[in-house]
């Protein structure tokens, strides 16, 4: 049944050269019988990302590692939909370059699909199981209060809404990114919200969540400010 479905692994990049190849390593040795394809989206990286994903084109193939380069930073939600147009399997998994995302769990989204025909298979990092690695308590309160939050108002049935590492059938993923119009931190969570409020089915999987190994995180305090303003968008909209 696994070796019929084929898996899109769309990850989006910037300044991500330190961290792309190990990556990609790890996603080979954890899916060694499963059909799939890595297509990198980077926004104009000016640190050399391109290049690495050029040469670990020659090693594993172009037919497996896709370079779906973009001139500029243009937006999460935009990457998602430029690597879709590319996608040739039937699921898309959607991660982070920065190793915040283990390629370990994948094999644990694939086996949680198939056993349970899910739409939409999410990583959690707040049910038993999952969790935050290296964080300060001011990184941890902010996340978990905006999932509290969040739960409040919204009741989405779905533990970890601002987690970006996901499956999605790739029919699904295409219905709900068409709806989505949030840019950046919030994306991730109006996708899960609208997949909820469309009656998909969406299950689970614990995972550890460990902060980026190389480089800077993205996220300010101009993106805290972007997901209140989200949230109370899709209060109003869903």
């Amino acid at each position: 049944m696994a070796e019929r479905n084929k898996y899109s692994i769309i990850i989006p990049t910037y300044n991500e050269r330190l961290n792309i190849a190990l990556v990609v390593f790890l996603v080979f040795k954890h899916l060694r019988d499963v059909d799939f394809e890595i297509i990198v989206v980077d926004d104009g990286s000016p640190d050399g990302t391109q290049e690495v994903v050029k040469q670990l084109q020659q090693v594993y193939g172009e037919d497996r590692i896709l370079l779906r380069a973009r001139p500029k930073k243009l937006g999460l939600g935009t990457a998602y939909s430029h690597g879709l147009k590319h996608a040739s399997g039937n699921f898309v998994v959607i991660m982070d370059a920065d190793l915040s995302h283990h390629p370990k769990y994948l094999p644990s989204f694939i086996k949680k699909q198939l056993e349970t025909g899910a739409s939409i298979v999410t990583g959690t990092r707040y049910v038993k199981g999952g969790g935050v690695h290296g964080w300060n308590l001011m990184r941890k309160l902010t996340s978990r209060g905006a999932n509290v939050l969040a739960q409040t108002l919204l009741w989405p049935g779905v533990s970890d809404l601002t987690g970006s590492f996901r499956l999605y059938r790739k029919s699904v993923l295409e219905d709900i990114i068409s709806s989505c119009v949030s840019k950046g931190y919030v994306f991730q969570m109006e996708m899960i919200v609208r997949a909820s409020r469309k009656g998909y089915h969406i299950e689970e999987v614990p995972i550890t969540f460990v902060d980026r190994v190389y480089g800077s995180s993205k996220l300010g305090g101009s993106e805290i400010v972007e997901y209140l303003k989200g949230l109370a968008y899709l209060l109003v909209t869903t």
